[in-house]
């Protein structure tokens, strides 16, 4: 009788088991995770930190920042500067061009044109321009695909054209694109964006081209 009734209840739970335990049911509170989403924080202009009246000297600055992939960091720069605590240490995102005698910051030509793209390569088939971190390609040839390569970070677009041209390097100055380099393949052309750094990216495709966003 007790072997009956063990029975009875190890088929009953079998019964009422989920088929994946590792996926919340409706109504169950799933767990936070680990993501390298973006997630929109506010830029860094100018912090302060201040410093206890014994303080006379500063030996090292240490900042720890997130990566792409989420995992945390840190640098540190050694000094040995006499300070004044009654002043606040500052941090800043900004720099100063020293051929300016430090008066202006120096801007980047994309942040000298926020209102309007600014043609940096024209083609036969195509045309370059940026804004910021943001560039559009007009061209009528569709796009076949588009991936990205790391070291150097570079975006790879292939547009589909049977086309002699020769193969072309642009380099852009004071700008997160770096390079342009076009290369002519059968039934193709290759269009290679490289970046300053590393990125995430959109692409969006339009009626006249796409355009590729950074963050």
């Amino acid at each position: 009788m007790i072997k009956i009734l063990l029975s009875a209840v190890v088929i009953s739970l079998c019964l009422d088991a989920r088929e994946n335990p590792f996926f919340p049911t409706n109504g169950e509170v799933d767990l936070p995770f680990t993501t390298n989403a973006n997630q929109s924080v506010a830029k860094l202009q100018r912090v302060s930190v201040s410093v206890p009246k014994h303080a006379r000297i500063i030996k090292k600055v240490t900042v720890e920042y997130k990566n792409l992939d989420g995992s945390l960091e840190e640098r540190s720069i050694e000094l040995n500067n006499a300070i004044d605590w009654h002043l606040p240490v500052f941090i800043s995102q900004s720099y100063l061009d020293e051929s300016t005698n430090g008066k202006e910051p120096k801007k980047k030509i994309q942040e000298s044109k926020k209102d309007a793209f600014l043609e940096v390569l024209q083609m036969q088939h195509s045309t370059f321009s940026i804004q910021n971190k943001t560039m559009k390609i007009q061209t009528k040839d569709k796009l076949l695909r588009y991936f990205l390569i790391a070291q150097p970070h570079r975006i790879v677009m292939d547009f589909k054209r049977d086309s002699t041209m020769q193969s072309y390097e642009k380099i852009i100055k004071d700008s997160v694109f770096d390079k342009i380099r076009i290369g002519n393949h059968k039934g193709y052309y290759r269009v290679v964006v490289e970046l300053d750094g590393y990125y995430r990216f959109t692409l969006k495709k339009l009626s006249d081209g796409c355009l590729i966003s950074l963050q």
